[in-house]
């Protein structure tokens, strides 16, 4: 780690990939998650120091560009570092890099935080005196913050139910957000997601989904791609733009 930045050098594993041996883009939300967590931690803000105050960190947003998708055995490595506030959210970056130093993968992704016991949201203001102004870095994987996704006006169906299990649900004890990328890749037709690499992903987490609770998963066509949003008693819990190469 520098002062500002968070590196782990990592391999490629099989259980991460696809059957055309690439990253799946869930895979990569994971392993930026448990980075994110290590650096927040490092600074003096990451779970174990919000847990003190009974608060979590909630991902809100994530714009994810993969100009060169990684493959299985690929040694990359993965850097993190937090912008610190735009607007309401804590905005951290990542850049995933293959041996030649190239962008494989570059995100940005939008925080909030949260009461644990009551589950609302926080404002900035809660962290802002616990994140230290020399922890900042201003480089940009991707400039701007992930705007808002919304499903367009037609062409809109519903695919499938998924009732949220044990194996959706992190240590916050709602959905994993790499999860709803998995719901949202699994509802396109298989051919599509095997066949062509993704381009980028744009996604909104709108509302939590707690254990138990059933997702009614919709999409809708794109140019380029697809739009898919989860709802829950017709409220939408996440609106996710997918886009192929």
């Amino acid at each position: 780690m520098t002062d500002k930045k968070t590196t782990q050098r990592l391999t490629v594993t099989c259980y991460d990939t696809d059957v055309a041996h690439y990253l799946k883009p869930a895979a990569f939300m994971d392993l930026a998650q448990e980075i994110a967590y290590v650096s927040a931690q490092s600074l003096g803000f990451g779970y174990d120091d919000l847990q003190r105050y009974g608060t979590a960190w909630v991902l809100s947003r994530m714009h994810i560009e993969f100009p060169a998708m990684p493959r299985w055995k690929d040694v990359v490595e993965l850097q993190t570092w937090h912008k610190g506030f735009e607007g309401p959210f804590y905005v951290r970056d990542f850049r995933m890099t293959g041996a030649d130093g190239q962008p494989a993968v570059l995100a940005t992704s939008s925080w909030l935080i949260i009461d644990v016991e009551s589950r609302r949201l926080l404002r900035r203001e809660h962290l802002a005196d616990k994140l230290p102004l020399d922890t900042v870095c201003s480089e940009s994987a991707i400039a701007e913050p992930c705007g808002k996704v919304v499903m367009p006006g037609e062409g809109m169906e519903e695919i499938v139910e998924h009732r949220v299990v044990y194996s959706d649900v992190d240590i916050i004890g709602h959905a994993n957000n790499a999860r709803y990328i998995a719901w949202a890749m699994d509802c396109l037709d298989y051919g599509t997601v095997a066949e062509n690499r993704v381009r980028s992903i744009r996604i909104n987490f709108n509302k939590e989904v707690l254990p138990g609770q059933t997702v009614e998963i919709f999409r809708a066509p794109v140019e380029g791609g697809w739009v898919v949003e989860g709802r829950v008693e017709d409220r939408s819990s996440f609106c996710a733009e997918i886009l192929f190469s």
